[in-house]
């Protein structure tokens, strides 16, 4: 458990390197989103905002939040100078404490682990019973441990997608499940380094 608060914690990270000028998407979103219709997509832990200026340029609709300020802030200004402020809602949330409103055809949630004793199962389910009939549920969470991670713990546990999916406990016959995988890849973290990587990928549709 950490010995500071979320908010602290995470200003921190971000204030700790260079702004990015560019930030790029996750690999599991784009390969899940490309061929889906855009809407409004909810991305979970935005970070600076690779996703969400993805997705924005995809046409989507995004509510992007975070608990750092320093990240939304420049989430904020890289939307503005790309000419997406008007498809990009930035949000600051602890999401220990609160969860943002809205109806949204996209849940993203990609690596949403922090060293906090944060109630995921509980944020997800939230985020699950947020989405429109037909939306999507995309868990995306690492399986293994890159050497650029904040969390170098050797004790480390990483629970299945089956396992996330338990702990969040949906009716199957409401969100039924699309993918329980783990997949493997070469993923390049700061200053270009490499390594290969297990993501864990977790997508449930809400029944239409």
């Amino acid at each position: 458990m950490m010995t500071t608060n979320p908010v602290t914690f995470w200003d921190g990270v971000y204030a700790a390197r260079p702004a990015a000028t560019d930030p790029r998407p996750n690999v599991r979103l784009t390969e899940t989103v490309t061929d889906l219709p855009p809407g409004d997509v909810l991305d979970l832990g935005c970070g600076e905002g690779g996703d969400a200026l993805w997705l924005a340029r995809q046409g989507w609709h995004v509510t992007a939040v975070d608990v750092s300020a320093v990240a939304l802030g420049r989430l904020t200004e890289l939307a503005l100078a790309q000419g997406l402020g008007e498809r990009i809602a930035a949000e600051r949330h602890d999401l220990h404490e609160s969860f943002p409103q809205g109806a949204f055809d996209l849940v993203s949630a990609h690596y949403l682990h922090t060293p906090d004793d944060l109630d995921r199962a509980t944020v997800l389910r939230k985020a699950a019973h947020a989405l429109r009939p037909g939306g999507r549920l995309l868990v995306v969470d690492h399986g293994s441990t890159a050497p650029w991670s904040w969390n170098q713990d050797p004790d480390v546990r990483y629970p299945t997608p089956r396992q996330v999916a338990e702990d969040i406990g949906l009716d199957p016959a409401t969100w039924p499940l699309e993918r329980a995988a783990a997949s493997r890849r070469t993923a390049t973290g700061p200053q270009g380094r490499t390594a290969e990587v297990t993501d864990h990928i977790l997508i449930v549709r809400r029944a239409a």
